[in-house]
């Protein structure tokens, strides 16, 4: 009974086209990013470091894979070999040129995974479907190819791995042992943030209504002016650089140290899965999706012992494989077009209750 249109009065096309129409969205979201902003004070260093900021970064690559495959319609299934060209080009930037702010680092990453991106996006220009699956996977295994064989990625590092250096910001150290969870949270939130906002007004204009109208019928969009070859390639190139800066951020706030194996293609297929159960072509849907994919297992390993229940360690592991399975069959039967379709049918009940019609 709060969550109602009646009585808010648009005067202005711009209040009308927004995209919170409704005063209890503005003070819903208003409120998720004070709780976020708060939550470090409130949870433990488990919650921040292992939960929380994986959580933003998995989300933010899911948001990068859902412009090209939910918003434009071309399937990608190397967007973990993008997180890697963003994670080698961060790091390879911040030692050769460390007395730059690590920030600048981050989203020049994102730039480099751009270009690659729009590289690799050549061939969706005369191919799609299943093909351009393909393409996409066989630009999956190249790219991570070279994160094994060309030595000049990883600095001649006879591990083979990238290892984040310490870096400050405003004399606190972002990256590194010495960066806190807390630190490291607020860097990711504030990234996320930040280009979760950008990535919103860019599907809300203009360019998000070409990338719509050639994922729905590509040549139908070419008849109404739109041209395809910069459509595609400029969902590439989003596409990546979120990517990109999804995969440096991965790297220099969460793990601190990777091999080519954390981009490998399980990753491409989890952030594929996070898109389509969190909802195509929606942006809250890649979080939910995020949600379901990364945190819903580790509550599901946490439950047992909450209740004082003694079980093997494989047995857990073997459960949450089979509860978070039972959850995604469960969740695409109810609704084919993901959680963020069932949170937008709620809120339209909601809106209209208790007069359905």
């Amino acid at each position: 009974m709060f969550y109602r249109e009646a009585g808010q009065y648009k005067t202005t096309y711009q209040a009308d086209m927004s995209v919170f129409p409704i005063l209890q969205d503005r003070i819903g979201l208003a409120l998720i990013i004070v709780a976020a902003l708060v939550l470090p004070l409130v949870a433990g260093e488990f919650m921040i470091a292992s939960v929380m900021v994986p959580f933003l970064i998995l989300a933010l690559a899911a948001i990068g894979l859902n412009i090209l495959t939910g918003y434009t319609g071309l399937v990608s299934l190397g967007t973990g070999a993008f997180m890697g060209v963003g994670a080698y080009a961060c790091y390879k930037l911040s030692t050769t040129f460390p007395a730059i702010n690590i920030l600048v680092w981050i989203v020049a990453s994102g730039f480099v995974s751009c270009a690659v991106g729009v590289l690799f996006g050549l061939p969706s220009l005369r191919i799609k479907g299943f093909y351009l699956a393909v393409a996409t996977l066989a630009a999956q295994f190249f790219l991570q190819w070279c994160f094994v064989r060309v030595p000049w990625l990883y600095n001649y590092n006879p591990s083979g791995a990238i290892e984040v250096p310490s870096r400050t910001l405003f004399g606190i150290h972002v990256t590194g042992a010495s960066a806190t969870p807390t630190t490291r949270y607020y860097v990711a939130l504030a990234i996320v943030i930040a280009v979760t906002w950008i990535v919103s007004n860019l599907v809300h204009g203009r360019v998000g209504r070409s990338f719509m109208a050639v994922r729905d019928m590509d040549i139908a969009a070419q008849l109404i002016g739109i041209r395809l070859l910069r459509t595609k390639l400029l969902a590439f190139a989003v596409s990546s650089f979120i990517t990109g800066v999804a995969g440096a951020m991965m790297v220099f706030l969460w793990l601190g140290a990777a091999e080519p194996d954390a981009f490998n293609i399980n990753q491409s297929f989890i952030l594929l899965f996070m898109v389509i159960i969190g909802g195509l072509g929606s942006l809250i849907g890649s979080f939910f999706g995020a949600a379901l994919i990364y945190v819903l297992p580790i509550i599901v390993r946490a439950t047992p012992e909450t209740f004082g229940l003694t079980i093997g360690a494989a047995t857990v592991e073997h459960l949450t494989y089979l509860i978070t399975g039972a959850l995604i069959i469960f969740f695409l039967i109810v609704e084919p077009l993901g959680l963020a379709r069932l949170w937008q049918i709620g809120k339209q009940k909601l809106r209209v209750w208790p007069f359905p019609y």
